[in-house]
């Protein structure tokens, strides 16, 4: 657990795979802007097949908020399906990248 705003919360992280037309589309930049709304670190990439994947790791309410987020993606991209898979957090991440 780790303290935000004063209070203790449950940190998670999540592995993903968003498929759809989600390459060419601005997602990656556009996950990484929402990603930092929602106060979410972690990262994203393109996949060879065409898909986005990544983690994120944050409190439990901004990772659902973060994967909802996800699931319709920016105004350009179509979200066909979004894998989800949430695991222990590790220590020592302060941002979120956007990787090749």
């Amino acid at each position: 657990m780790a303290r935000y705003g004063g209070h203790m919360a449950q940190v998670v992280r999540a592995a993903f795979v968003v498929t759809g037309r989600v390459q060419g589309v601005g997602f990656r930049v556009a996950t990484a802007r929402a990603a930092a709304a929602n106060g979410v670190v972690g990262f994203v990439r393109n996949r060879a097949d065409g898909a986005v994947e990544g983690e994120a790791q944050g409190e439990a309410s901004a990772l659902a908020a973060f994967r909802a987020w996800l699931q319709r993606g920016p105004t350009l991209a179509r979200v066909d399906a979004l894998a989800w898979r949430e695991f222990a957090a590790v220590a020592g991440e302060a941002t979120f990248d956007v990787r090749r």
